[in-house]
This record gives C-alpha cells, structure tokens and sequence, in this order.
C-alpha cells in the first residue's frame, strides 16, 4: 500500500508542477485553447495517443471484448493504430490544420458555423458536444472505480475521484492546453512502459506466449449451426467476427469525428511536425491499443478470480482486468506492488488526459460556441479566457458528481458497462459530425442541408437504439435489427457509416443550400509558391 501510494503521489506533483510552469503559454484565447498553434509533433502525438486511450479502453474494452472475441481482440488495437490513428493523421491532419486556421476557427462547432455560413449549425453542433460529452466521461470514471476498488479496498472511491478531479482541474486550469499537452507526453511515457511490463507479466506468469496460448486455446464454442469451434478464442478473427467488426469500425473510424480528438489538429506546428508526429502517433497506438487488447484476450485464463454467473460469463465484464491484475500481483509477491503501483499511474495517466481533453472542449465549445455568439455586448479577450477557466471548472465538477453520484453506485455501474457508455457517446459524436466534417475539407458541394441531415440521422440512430435496448428492453429475432439494435457498438457503427453515405447524397440534391463564399475558403490549399531553380551549362544545351 505504502509503495502504490508513494508513487500515485510522485505522479500528482509532476503534474500539477507542470501546469504551474506551462501557464505562460495560456494569456490569450488562442494560447489557452490552442497553445498558439505552434505545438511541437511528439507532444502533440502523445496528446492524440493519450485522449484516445483511457481506463475505457484498458478496463472497459480491453476486459469485454478481449473475453468475448480472444486473441483476435488484438485487431481492434491494430484498427485503433492504422484507420484510428495512421490514416486520420494522413487524411485529416494537414487540411484540418490549414482549413481551421484559414477560417479563424478554434472548436468543432466553430468550424461548421464558418464553413457553413450557419450560425444555427454552430449552435446545435456546441449543443451536442456538451451532452454526449457526458457518457464518455462517466465510462472514464467506472474504469478507475474497479480498478481502485481492487487495489485499495480501504479507501473510498469518491476520494479518488476528488483528488484526480481537484488536480486535473489544477494543471488545465492553469497550464491549458500546453498543461495538458506536456502532462499528456509525461503520461504517455508511463502508459507505454506500463503496458509493456504488464503484459510481460501476464506472458511470464503463464509459463511464455507459447504456454499462454496453448492454455486458452483449450477453450472452445458451440457456432449458431450447433458446430464446436475448437480454439476459437486463438482463432484469426475469433467467434464472432462481425461483432468484432463493429467495434474495429466504432473506435477506430470513430475518432476521425471526435472534436476533442480531431482538435489536436488545430493546434500543430507546421508541415513537418504532422509528418513526423503521423509516425510517432501511430508508433504509440500499435504499443498501447495493441497491447490492451492482447492483454485482454487473455482473460479467460484468469476464470477463477473472477465473479461468473450460470452461463459461465462474467458478471460484470468491467472486472476481469482488474481481477487479472490481482491475481499477477499475488504471484509476483513482493515485486508485484511496484507492478501494480505502475499500472495504477497508467489507467490514471490515461484518465487524467482523457478528462483533461474533455472539459476543455466542453468548456472551449460552450464559451467561444453559446455564450459569445448569444453574448449581446463583445467581451475581450480576457473575460473570455475567465469565462472559460470557469467553465473548465464547472465541467470537472460535473464529471466528478457524475462519477460520486451514478457510477459509484455499485449496482448500478453493475448495470453500466463502459464499452455501452462510450459507444453511446461516440456514436452520437462521430455519427453526427464525421461525414460533414471529413467532406466539409474536400469537397465544396457540401450543403448546410446536408449537415443538417448528418446530425438528424446520427442523433436519431443513437437515441433510437438506446430507447429501444435499455429503456424499452426490446430485443429481436431478425438477425439485422438484432445486430444493429442489440448494441451501442454497432448503432455507432451504422450512424458513421449512414453519415458517409448520405452527406453527399443530399448534397447533390440541395445544391441551392451551398455556402456562398466557399470557393474562398478553399483557396488556402491552392496557394502558389514561387522557387529560383538553378540549372546546369549541360542541362541547358
């Protein structure tokens, strides 16, 4: 005990001086939102890295479906890798980043109301990131309420919650987003090392990768037409391969229409620091997604630590990694509490960025997308940058009462699984705003009708699928709707997917509904460059 909290201890001084010292960089608007759109590639990678993957995927995801689909779990990390990371640096990273600036624009929203021409857009746009905001910070907290309710039986979860909310709170409040940038790069450098020797452990603590998949290959399933499937959780794409395409689609194509994901973008350097942290991000996301997904599918080894009903499945899928975890530490005796002292930091490293990335673009979008545009008298910069501080605030408090109030009640985050939580949230998030923003920076056809669209179907398959699933609890015997209504995952999936289909769709019938000046918003890709060549007496002749 003396050694976890030595080190959870260590951890919070670093990341609160930090704040104190990156405070020089928040004066302005620009500087606290953005760090001046001059951060450097490696931070800005591990800031990515780090909002991406939290105790929602360690605990969460990782425990689930690593129980569910084995060592095929391991593509959603390869997914999360090259389609999550990889491919939303190569396509979106530069046009977002010249487009935004261009445009003068700081927030999400902010970029659909100037790209649009459409102050109503921006408004509804600010709206939804603040409510759906909400589910993926509550799933944050449930991960760390199971991993601490393990590790420190004797001190109340809510205590845990105040102090990370309180210190979060301290080094974005006062450091911003240079805060957090440099606290998310001090993070990632544990959650990288923690992986590592977590999952060496487990391999170890198995007799070797050979003997560990020998064991769990052991496991086999009965397949709908009543055929076992010998070694199916070792399998290439595991038992339930199109359940395992959802998730790969959800969280990975998922982050492309995250604001506080795709807002990193705003705040890079240059040319070169997006080619460089293109590799760096996707370096970290292979080690940290791939490795949590890897642990995860081996699971099933650790059956008689965890709590099982009659059907032989946990009986709450939240609780397997923990319970890994413990039983790793009790084998390891005395080295195993520098192991899980280690582990703890991780899942609160990963926490923390993940919390600091949301309150700011909770507190960014409701400041510069509400409150200025309904303000009826300008305010300055300063009062602005109060106002956001504020709400900076307000929002963790927020989080922290979500936490205490809803997910700390132990029946009730029984009830609540992460992965269901998150896919709420991405769903409606990336569902609403993927389509229209990927196209918005390529395509000038795009119409506010179109937009309009992209946000009714995105919030309507999301609400739908919730009402139907855990309000009505009405299940189905058609495979489709039993696929599609059966889970938060896959109505995300399909709510992305629709978006992609149905943007350009529309535009093309409301051509009328084209901004009128959007052949002047594209012109910062088309700038011209004049260069001196020097050629040789011979190249000449």
């Amino acid at each position: 005990m003396i050694i976890k909290l030595a080190m959870i201890v260590v951890f919070f001084a670093i990341t609160v001086v930090v704040g104190i010292l990156s405070s020089r960089a928040a004066k302005g608007v620009d500087g606290f939102v953005l760090g001046g759109r001059s951060v450097g590639p490696w931070l800005t990678a591990f800031s990515f890295g780090t909002s991406y993957f939290s105790a929602v995927i360690f605990i969460g995801y990782a425990g689930r479906f690593g129980w569910n689909f084995g060592l095929a779990s391991t593509w959603i990390g390869l997914g999360n890798a090259f389609i999550g990371s990889l491919m939303a640096w190569v396509i979106l990273g530069r046009r977002t980043r010249v487009m935004t600036q261009h445009l003068g624009s700081r927030t999400m929203p902010d970029f659909f109301g100037l790209r649009f021409e459409s102050k109503a857009l921006r408004l509804v746009a600010a709206i939804i990131v603040f409510v759906f905001l909400i589910p993926y910070t509550a799933s944050l907290f449930n991960g760390l309420s199971w991993l601490f309710s393990a590790s420190f039986s004797g001190v109340p979860y809510w205590g845990w919650v105040l102090i990370m909310a309180v210190l979060t709170g301290v080094y974005v409040i006062v450091g911003g987003y240079m805060g957090s940038a440099v606290n998310n790069f001090i993070q990632g450098i544990i959650m990288l090392v923690g992986i590592i020797a977590v999952v060496g452990a487990m391999l170890g603590a198995n007799g070797g990768l050979t003997e560990a998949i020998a064991k769990l290959s052991a496991d086999s399933v009965q397949t709908a037409a009543g055929t076992t499937f010998n070694g199916a959780y070792t399998s290439f794409l595991g038992p339930q391969p199109l359940q395992l395409l959802g998730v790969v689609v959800l969280t990975s194509l998922g982050t492309w229409g995250l604001p506080q994901m795709v807002g990193k973008f705003y705040a890079i350097k240059d040319e070169g620091a997006i080619q460089k942290g293109t590799i760096i991000s996707t370096i970290f996301a292979v080690i940290v997604a791939g490795g949590c997904y890897f642990l995860g599918g081996f699971g099933r080894l650790y059956a008689d630590s965890i709590s099982l009903n009659e059907a032989g499945n946990p009986t709450s899928f939240d609780t397997i990694i923990p319970a890994m975890l413990g039983a790793i530490e009790e084998g390891l005796g005395n080295g195993g509490a520098w192991l899980i002292g280690l582990v703890l930091i991780l899942v609160l490293a990963a926490s923390m960025s993940t919390l600091s990335s949301l309150a700011m673009t909770s507190a960014s979008t409701i400041t510069l997308d509400l409150i200025v545009p309904l303000s009826k008298k300008q305010k300055s910069d300063k009062s602005n940058l109060l106002v956001m501080r504020i709400l900076l605030a307000v929002s963790i408090v927020i989080a922290a009462a979500i936490a205490i109030l809803v997910v700390g009640n132990a029946e009730l985050a029984k009830k609540l699984y992460i992965s269901d939580l998150m896919g709420i949230s991405w769903g409606a998030l990336a569902g609403c705003f993927l389509a229209p923003f990927l196209y918005g920076l390529f395509w000038k056809k795009v119409t506010k009708a179109a937009v309009w669209v992209s946000f009714a179907t995105g919030l309507g398959i999301t609400l739908t699928q919730f009402v139907l699933n855990a309000v009505l609890k009405i299940t189905f015997e058609n495979p489709v709707l039993k696929y599609f209504c059966g889970s938060s995952i896959n109505a995300g999936m399909l709510a992305m997917l629709v978006g992609l289909v149905i943007v350009p769709v529309v535009s093309l019938l409301t051509r009328k509904t084209r901004p009128e000046h959007v052949d002047g918003m594209f012109v910062c890709y088309e700038k011209e460059v004049t260069v001196s060549v020097m050629s040789s007496l011979e190249e000449e002749k």
